[in-house]
């Protein structure tokens, strides 16, 4: 039996306001370039370097595109799960090729990081997330303090018909 996965998981920041379209179908689109960065220090000169990857994200999930478009703009610091897509164009008669991260209508995430405010020099980051299942608008948060119910065998049904 053959298997295949194609998932990626990405942390960086916005390297400009997302764009957002709406397609002739009357569906919106966003996109977003975004950039990670890692750095060290190169042992031999003792000096620090540093390496950037730029990648663009598509979101075609019409609760997430609101989402960007409304808490999303240069710099802010996100974490994206989506699939990697390869698509042709051509370009002065050349065919080109560009690989995307793409959030389709269902499924996706993105969660939003961003310095918690008025921490006192507290450099924790509280994060809210926006899944793209494919629910109404009932956006999750994953900010300090938002648990399980703590009495959630209380909330069941006793008269369970199996």
């Amino acid at each position: 039996m053959a298997y295949s996965l194609n998932k990626v998981q990405l942390i960086g920041n916005l390297g400009k306001d997302p764009d957002i379209r709406t397609m002739t179908s009357g569906d919106r689109v966003a996109s977003f370039s975004m950039a990670m960065t890692e750095s060290w220090v190169d042992k031999t000169s003792n000096e620090r370097k540093k390496h950037t990857e730029w990648m663009t994200v598509v979101c075609f999930n019409q609760n997430l595109v609101g989402v960007i478009e409304k808490y999303l703009a240069k710099g802010s610091k996100v974490y994206v799960e989506g699939r990697l897509q390869t698509r042709k164009y051509e370009k002065d008669g050349q065919d080109r090729y560009i690989t995307e991260v793409v959030i389709q209508r269902f499924g996706g995430d993105i969660i939003t990081l961003e310095k918690s405010e008025g921490g006192g020099g507290d450099d924790r980051y509280s994060s809210h997330d926006y899944r793209g299942g494919g629910g109404g608008g009932d956006y999750g948060n994953r900010a300090q303090g938002s648990g399980p119910k703590e009495n959630f065998a209380a909330d069941l049904d006793d008269e369970i018909p199996f």
